[in-house]
Order: structure tokens, then C-alpha cells, then sequence
């Protein structure tokens, strides 16, 4: 099945982009539990539409330091209740981004679950401000940082950010753009050392609507052989899930 426009009419105006993610996210984590990987790994989704946030108000409630009113114990005898904790007002305050995400992280069981290879499918917010587009690619280094392999798909075509160009305004040193500088791409990346010095190993792939999506590989920290990625396979899927002919 060829890539389509999930962002424009008249698809957007079918089907809500957020739930086709989700099904891909799901499709691509069964792929890969389906004896993709090595013993002692699974694959798990992560999709968020962002993080619930405090209410500030609820810092407002307070107590000013009285003791609360006295309760009675089961034994007819009043006792005050210690007065409740609270921190003073804070005194900084700085932007954040919580955008959706949309994710299938894999995981080693050996010593516990712990976290080699993530896939990121880039939603809109991801792109649509310098901020989120800084935050991305801060997330995606992190990954590499930690010896972590990445895949990003990114198929949205109602911005025009390319986030393997963020990530490279970040790392110091010889960091290639992506050729061409597409809209739409998928790219896997793999951290390595050559001779003490910290590379990063890249596979871009320019998408096309129209076209079929790339196999990928996904490099496993302390793994020596990749997984095998099938975007198209995946993405398939997902659009039978969504009913999408």
C-alpha cells in the first residue's frame, strides 16, 4: 500500500491522525514481539497526548500552619491531627513541551527491564515550534547518548521541519544534514566508538507519498545484530486496523 496524506484532506477529514499512530505504534511493538528479537527482550508502545499537569490552585490550599480540626479516635479519645506539610510558593517558573508522543521502546529483562532501542513516530506538535523541535531532537540524542538505537518515521505533511536537521544543530562536531532536507523521512541510528571516539551510524531514507514505506534497522544496545524494521509491513497494518482502504 502506498504512503498516504494522513494530514490533509480528505483523509484528515475521515479519519484522526492520532488514532492511525496509536494503531502503528501497536503494530510495529507486535512485529517486533513476533521473534524479532534476541531472547530476554520484549517491545512495549508508549503513546501519550501529553502530560497531565498540576493544578497550581491546589498549592493555594493550604492550612497556614494551624493544626487541623480534632478527630475523634475509636476510643472516644480527641486527638489533633499534625498540620499538613506544604512548600512555600515557588519563586521560578520556566516553558516546557508535553507533546504527544507516540513510541515503541524495546527492553532488555537481563538484570532487570532496562531500556536498548526506541522507535519515534514524530506527531505534528513535535514540528511545529523551535522549542518542540529542540525537545525532539534532545529526546532522540539522549537515546543515542545512552548507547540507545533509534528509528524515526516521520510521515507528518502539514509542517515542514526536518528533525534529523535539529538533532545535528546539536551535536558537536562533523553532523550531516539530512539530504535534500525532506518534509517526510524515516532514519535509523546507531551509536558506536571508533577508536574512543563516539560516532553515530545513520540510514536515511527520504518518503514519498505515493510510495512504499523502508525496511529499517533498529541497533540493540550490547546486541551485535539489528532488527529488522518493516515500516511498510507495519504501516499496512495499521491501515487495516483503521478501516483505511
Amino acid at each position: 500500500m502506498p504512503l498516504l496524506d494522513h494530514f490533509h484532506p480528505p483523509l484528515s477529514e475521515q479519519r484522526h491522525w492520532e488514532g492511525f499512530h496509536g494503531q502503528w505504534a501497536s503494530a510495529i511493538a507486535a512485529h517486533l514481539n513476533a521473534g524479532l528479537l534476541p531472547p530476554n527482550h520484549f517491545a512495549e508502545m508508549l503513546v501519550t497526548l501529553g502530560r497531565v499537569e498540576v493544578d497550581v490552585a491546589t498549592q493555594t490550599r493550604q492550612t497556614n500552619g494551624l493544626a487541623r480540626p480534632r478527630e475523634i479516635s475509636p476510643g472516644g479519645v480527641a486527638t489533633l491531627v499534625a498540620p499538613a506539610w506544604a512548600p512555600a510558593a515557588h519563586t521560578l517558573e520556566m516553558g516546557a513541551e508535553f507533546p504527544p508522543e507516540f513510541a515503541v521502546l524495546v527492553f532488555s529483562t537481563i538484570g532487570g527491564p532496562a531500556l536498548v532501542g526506541a522507535l519515534e513516530l514524530v506527531s505534528p506538535s513535535n514540528k511545529a515550534r523551535p522549542s518542540a523541535r529542540r525537545a525532539f531532537a534532545i529526546k532522540c540524542l539522549s537515546y543515542l547518548h545512552g548507547g540507545v538505537g533509534l528509528v524515526v518515521a516521520d510521515i507528518v505533511t502539514e509542517r515542514t521541519a526536518n528533525l534529523h536537521d535539529e538533532m545535528a544543530e546539536l551535536v558537536v562536531g562533523d553532523a550531516p544534514t539530512f539530504p535534500g532536507a525532506p518534509s517526510i523521512y524515516a532514519a535509523a541510528y546507531r551509536p558506536f566508538r571508533r577508536e574512543e571516539q563516539a560516532r553515530i551510524a545513520i540510514w536515511p531514507v527520504e518518503l514519498r507519498l505515493g510510495e512504499a514505506l523502508p525496511v529499517l534497522p533498529l541497533w540493540l544496545r550490547d546486541v551485535e545484530e539489528p532488527i529488522r524494521v518493516d515500516l511498510e509491513s507495519t504501516y499496512i497494518e495499521a491501515r487495516q486496523r483503521c478501516l483505511i482502504d
